[in-house]
């Protein structure tokens, strides 16, 4: 084995030293400064990246608040009007339930003076009635003819009139 032979072993090192300085400039000229380069372009982009998506979470957040906030006005501004809207209905139903009692009480009055009208006719009617009737019977009892006028003052004087 070559690597072992202690008389090539000076000549190895120097190669092995040449190859080693040669690699490590190769290194730190070229290849180190790219990858440095590429690194610090990725943490760039990155910090871009997150201030980018800190500033969208910032308007996103100021957008979900103006909504909440809008959505509360909304829901505020929809229960006034609901309240307004019940309080006009009410107001109109209470005042047709007025129109409504008014018509129903004023046909009830007249409704009372029909029935008694129809009562103070039926009360004469009945006088008349019975003053035929005690005829017809008196006349069919005692066979003796009784005149209506008398037959209507007995009834009346009879029922307290």
């Amino acid at each position: 084995m070559p690597q072992l032979d202690f008389s090539t072993f000076a000549p190895q090192l120097v190669w092995l030293f040449i190859t080693f300085v040669g690699l490590y400039l190769f290194l730190a000229k070229v290849a180190l400064p790219r990858i440095g380069g590429v690194i610090e372009q990725r943490r760039d982009r990155i910090a871009d990246d997150l201030d980018e998506a800190a500033r969208l979470k910032a308007q996103t957040d100021d957008a979900i608040a103006a909504y909440e906030t809008s959505l509360a006005l909304a829901k505020a501004k929809a229960l006034v009007i609901a309240q307004e809207t019940r309080d006009v209905l009410s107001a109109e139903t209470d005042k047709e339930r007025s129109k409504v009692e008014a018509m129903l009480s004023e046909k009830a009055r007249e409704a009372e003076v029909r029935i008694a009208k129809t009562k103070q006719k039926a009360v004469a009617n009945i006088k008349d009635v019975a003053a035929d009737t005690a005829q017809a019977i008196v006349q069919k009892l005692i066979d003796k003819k009784v005149t209506k006028k008398s037959a209507s003052v007995s009834v009346t004087s009879a029922m307290g009139k």
